[in-house]
């Protein structure tokens, strides 16, 4: 130790912090053993559906749903992008990461809108939720694992769970700021009317904020994706699994392969997430909320 900080107080956050995680572990057990029989729940059906069914059937679907949302082109770059996938040997692996995406993203949102509503009706909360959210957005990914691991132990839950954290800031924030741009003079003109304030919020708000919180939907599946293959290092299974591997044994055809597989669903959620956006445009909605005043 240098002279100049010999003279420091040494602060001891991270004894404080695994006393908060040994209190939080022996005496939360039933809720952590809860909240895992919950997600286990949730992720290993969907899990045994996707890898269960034919990969032509998963194709022609994501691709029907594609042209549907965006039009031919991009259904036929998915058919090829997933057909792509399916004839390299990951593709149950793929499926399981979808799987624990789709489950850990609609968690996370279920999560995150509600509270980036509450922040964004309430100054004091929004400026307590700040700098917290702040903390998760900055914190390195792999930190996440280590509390997950401590309450849940090695698996799909910790990874899940971990995932969902992770992923949930841009939701709260993206929601915020769609309701602080909604337009005031359309929700005085609703309040004028009498309307009560959960119908301005449900009827005029949230119409005008719908392209920035799909946004934010986007943001979040695509950190649940990213999150989801480093929660490979805790057992999760997927195509974290199959690049951790990869990476320990050195084999890069593998790895290639697993990260072509991330880059494919990565570039297909990333599509059909903004597309639903892009249905709901900003005059769509305040011509909605117009008409609800």
């Amino acid at each position: 130790m240098s002279p100049v900080d010999s003279w420091l107080p040494r602060v001891p956050l991270g004894a404080w912090t695994e006393s908060a995680v040994d209190w939080a572990t022996g005496t939360l057990g039933p809720f952590f053993d809860g909240v895992a029989t919950v997600v286990d729940a949730l992720v290993r059906p969907l899990d045994e559906l996707l890898t269960g069914v034919p990969a032509v059937a998963v194709v022609l679907v994501l691709a029907a749903l594609g042209w549907w949302l965006r039009g031919w082109k991009f259904a036929l770059g998915t058919a090829v992008g997933l057909g792509l996938v399916a004839g390299m040997p990951y593709w149950q692996e793929t499926m399981s990461t979808l799987a624990q995406v789709l489950v850990a993203s609609v968690l996370s949102l279920l999560l995150a809108i509600p509270l980036g509503v509450f922040v964004a009706e309430n100054k004091r909360a929004s400026a307590l939720a700040r700098p917290v959210l702040d903390l998760m957005q900055t914190m390195p990914a792999f930190v996440y694992l280590i509390p997950a691991i401590f309450f849940f132990g090695i698996g799909t839950v910790p990874g899940v769970l971990a995932t969902l954290v992770f992923s949930m800031p841009p939701g709260v924030r993206l929601t915020e700021l769609g309701l602080r741009q909604v337009d005031k003079e359309i929700v005085q003109a609703a309040e004028s009317f009498g309307a009560p304030p959960w119908m301005v919020l449900l009827r005029t708000k949230l119409p005008l904020a719908l392209p920035t919180i799909m946004t934010g939907v986007n943001q979040v599946i695509m950190l649940a994706l990213s999150m989801v293959v480093i929660a490979g290092m805790v057992g999760a299974g997927g195509l974290g699994d199959v690049i951790m591997f990869a990476l320990s044994q050195v084999e890069v055809g593998s790895g290639f392969e697993g990260g072509i597989a991330v880059v494919v669903l990565a570039v297909v959620l990333d599509r059909l997430t903004d597309s639903v956006g892009d249905r709901f445009p900003s005059a769509r909605a305040q011509r909605l909320a117009r008409q609800a005043a």
